[in-house]
């Protein structure tokens, strides 16, 4: 959660963190029946802690005017703020769900929530204007994909809570998050196309992964809402489901050039922040697939593929995620060490 220049300072992604398992919490943990209520609700209570945590902290840098400068004046990780709406976002969902009698104070939180998001999209309205002045002079990767994400991750809520919402409003929203997909993916295209060289180790970050999890929100956004029709649906998880295949195969290749040039440890099993938007999507994408199959309005030929598929993807989304938990914990265990040797030297 810290990040590397000042290790008082919280890391402007760690809303990342809320988002991988509050997906978790939201959708593929019901695939585990020998967790029970109770045991949910009990993680249910630590996320909400850590959320108070690490979002104090969020909001301390974000007030500070150096913190945010730094974080404002360069384009691409200016969109890191993306995971903070998405963060609360899932959160809020996880509560009601699990806490149905708390819905009026999250109510209270989303419209702040809204608020920022509306603050966010002026942002990205000017950080895309910068981008696209000179596409190839920025490293985009996608991290500006989270435009996408925190757009479709307040809809999903709106409709949740507010299902008497005009359909305008939301297809408006919908759309407006698929925009910005276009413009962020093309702007990688052109990027890794016809810009620097670059290879697959340094400059394909973790964050590349949101190429088919932003898509993966938009898929459930539109199904939440029920718009379009069943065959679309197919089609549009189709092809998420080969974006998803596409860039993990990449991740994959990464992995092994990784180990071959700095052992396990380095290559594979060191944490960094970004790791966390691999959990979110692998979440995001068995979310998706869930509430595709749980709905009538969309059954399909897929559906007992998608039965099979589930069980899975349960697990792999679990294994990665206990995983990620692992490195993280690591990773703060050896920083606190550092500093008790620190405070004694």
């Amino acid at each position: 959660m810290k990040t590397v220049e000042n290790k008082n300072s919280i890391d402007p992604a760690s809303g990342a963190i809320i988002m991988a398992i509050g997906i978790f919490l939201y959708a593929a943990i019901d695939a585990f029946t020998w967790v029970n209520h109770i045991t949910a609700k009990i993680l249910i209570v630590s996320l909400i802690v850590l959320t108070a945590i690490i979002y104090k902290s969020l909001i301390q840098q974000l007030f500070n005017k150096t913190d945010r400068i730094l974080l404002l004046r360069k384009p691409v990780p200016s969109f890191v703020i993306g995971s903070w709406i998405a963060g609360i976002s899932v959160m809020s969902n996880v509560i009601v769900k699990y806490f149905p009698d708390k819905s009026e104070a999250v109510q209270v939180v989303m419209l702040l929530n809204t608020l920022m998001w509306l603050g966010f999209m002026a942002s990205c309205v000017y950080q895309f204007k910068e981008l696209l002045k000179r596409p190839t002079a920025h490293p985009t990767n996608g991290v500006v994909l989270l435009s996408t994400v925190a757009t479709q991750s307040v809809v999903i809520f709106w409709v949740k809570l507010y299902p008497s919402l005009p359909e305008g409003l939301l297809i408006g929203a919908i759309s407006l998050g698929a925009f910005f997909y276009f413009i962020g993916i093309t702007l990688m295209i052109v990027r890794y196309g016809r810009g620097s060289r670059w290879t697959l180790i340094d400059d394909w970050p973790s964050t590349n992964c949101i190429i088919h999890g932003a898509l993966s929100i938009t898929g459930l956004a539109i199904v939440s809402s029920e718009m379009l029709s069943g065959r679309i649906i197919m089609i549009f998880w189709l092809l998420v489901f080969v974006l998803l295949i596409g860039v993990e195969w990449l991740e994959m290749v990464r992995a092994v050039k990784r180990i071959q040039k700095l052992g396990w440890k380095k290559g594979i099993f060191t944490y960094h922040i970004s790791q966390w938007s691999r959990n979110f999507t692998f979440g995001m994408f068995y979310a998706f697939t869930m509430t595709m199959h749980d709905t009538p309005y969309y059954l399909n030929r897929f559906y007992s593929f998608h039965e099979e598929f589930l069980h899975v993807w349960a697990w792999i989304v679990c294994l990665f995620l206990i995983a990620e938990i692992g490195l993280w914990v690591g990773s703060n265990r050896y920083l606190l060490e550092r500093k008790s040797k620190e405070r004694v030297s």
